[in-house]
């Protein structure tokens, strides 16, 4: 049995994973960086190991670090989280290789489902839908142009190893097909150090649905439903919510027997995300299988009424799944927000910082996982997601009043951040109505819509100042002079004593 986990990761999936453990009365370790000294899962955890540098090249990416703080601490189990090593197979198979559990899949299963092509064609042995295109890597420039052509543009150029958006280019006609597709390989070669790269052709409006699986070491393997994950920056996800808006139940079953059939083709054990492609007439294609734990998995925590972190640790204890597919059943409705430290009016571009006011929504069907405190600096190494707002509720209307309400009393200054932008999404006919696809930024928001609402607040602010001041008989005329204003805070101080 598993009595102490070391944690390969930072952060809020840190903390989150620490919670679970410490609940189920295991003991937890905390690695870190130099940037990462002072940071919140480091108190949180029972130890803490430092294991190198600010960069994650120089402290979360060293297995071998990470291995000497496991066997130091004498942990016996190594939990990933997500980023990072959390999908790398040889990371997976040196854990196991020093006598540790990792909490996850083993090396096997992340290599079929690890590449992109190898996926497809696993999944094409089992008869799941693809997206028309190539079965094989290419690398052929003119080769590649021709494939692309029988396919029809437009078409998308993606890197094999990648993620994030990297090394994708969508090629809307044949005469900027070479040019994309040098792109496309540099980049993958760049960020992956892989340049394969496959064609596929482009779904114009299409739908982000994934399906949550578990799987245990017996062979049984269940889906839990649904995330739409379709609101995304720069191809990254910022809101998700569980269940889909638009899914029937014929479909959500259908897509999630699919799911289970990717999972026990590659023997998956522990939590995985099967991702798919939903066009506009319906059809669902797949994408990819996630061999990790997702950021967004607490909206399926919500709907299902289970920790997939402590099912993770189950799993690799050895146990059964306690449960069958004909147990479950969707409990309501949830939505994630991702807070990030990012300036949606400037191409959501990250926005690092200090923390100088910072303070968490709460109430009741409001969960926020996060990792910072006020005066806390927003690091330059790493992703600048600074929390995931998530909440619960009976019904899809219910979430997003309850998500409008929770944005509205988070209270962050010091750093740009997305709650605005995420707050113009709930309250978009689009969203609320449920018509909306993996474009909604391109097709529906500018920046100087948060403007403008930013001016509304300035405005409102001013009218209930000048309100306040009228009601104490304070001229409007000495509004602007320091005397009135020393004035007014000196009745303040009164008024409080």
């Amino acid at each position: 049995m598993i009595k102490k986990i070391l944690i390969a990761n930072r952060g809020e999936i840190a903390i989150r994973v620490m919670r679970s453990a410490r609940e189920m009365g295991i003991k937890t370790v905390a690695v870190f960086s130099d940037a990462d000294r002072n940071a919140l899962h480091v108190r949180y955890a029972d130890e803490a190991v430092h294991i190198g540098g600010s960069a994650s090249s120089q402290s979360y990416l060293l297995i071998d670090k990470i291995l000497d703080a496991a066997s130091r601490t004498g942990a016996d189990a190594i939990h990933p989280g997500y980023g990072f090593l959390s999908e790398n197979a040889d990371f997976a198979d040196r854990v196991k290789a020093a006598g540790l559990i990792f909490i996850g899949p083993d090396g096997n299963s992340m290599r079929m489902m690890g590449s992109k092509l190898a996926a497809k064609a696993t999944a094409e042995k089992f008869k799941i839908p693809l997206v028309p295109g190539t079965a094989k890597a290419i690398d052929d420039i003119e080769e590649a142009k021709q494939i692309a052509i029988k396919i029809g543009f437009p078409i998308l150029i993606k890197a094999s190893a990648g993620g994030g958006g990297k090394g994708m280019r969508v090629v809307n006609k044949k005469e900027e097909f070479e040019e994309q597709m040098k792109l496309a390989v540099s980049e993958a070669i760049s960020s992956f150090g892989d340049g394969a790269v496959f064609i596929e052709r482009y779904v114009a409006s299409p739908r982000h649905i994934e399906i949550q699986v578990l799987g245990d070491l017996h062979g049984n393997v269940i889906h839990l439903f649904e995330r739409e994950c379709s609101i995304q920056r720069r191809h990254q996800k910022v809101v998700e919510e569980a269940p889909s808006s638009i899914l029937t139940p014929e479909l959500r079953a259908e897509m999630g027997k699919c799911a289970v059939t990717v999972a026990k083709a590659c023997n998956y054990a522990g939590a995985g995300t099967v991702e798919f492609l939903l066009d506009e007439n319906m059809n669902f294609y797949f994408l990819e299988m996630n061999t990790r734990l997702q950021v967004e998995h607490p909206v399926t925590e919500n709907i299902t009424g289970l920790d997939l972190v402590k099912e993770q640790i189950r799993i690799a204890n050895g146990e059964k799944l306690p449960f069958k597919q004909e147990d479950l059943k969707i409990l309501g409705h949830s939505i994630e927000i991702r807070v990030c430290a990012e300036d949606p009016a400037n191409n959501f571009l990250p926005d690092i910082g200090t923390l100088h006011t910072y303070t968490i929504p709460q109430g009741p069907g409001v969960r926020v996982d996060d990792a910072y405190a006020e005066g806390m600096e927003i690091p330059i190494y790493y992703d600048p997601l600074i929390a995931k707002l998530i909440v619960h509720g009976k019904d899809r209307n219910e979430a997003i009043e309850r998500m409008i309400r929770a944005i509205d009393d988070y209270r962050i200054t010091g750093v740009s951040t997305t709650l605005g932008f995420c707050r113009f999404v709930m309250q978009h006919q689009a969203f609320v109505s449920g018509q909306f696809d993996t474009h909604f930024v391109k097709n529906h928001f500018k920046p100087e819509f948060l403007q403008a609402h930013n001016k509304d607040e300035l405005e409102i602010a001013a009218m209930l100042a000048v309100r306040f001041l009228r009601q104490r008989s304070v001229p409007l005329k000495n509004l602007a002079s320091q005397e009135v204003a020393s004035k007014w805070k000196t009745n303040r101080l009164k008024q409080t004593d």
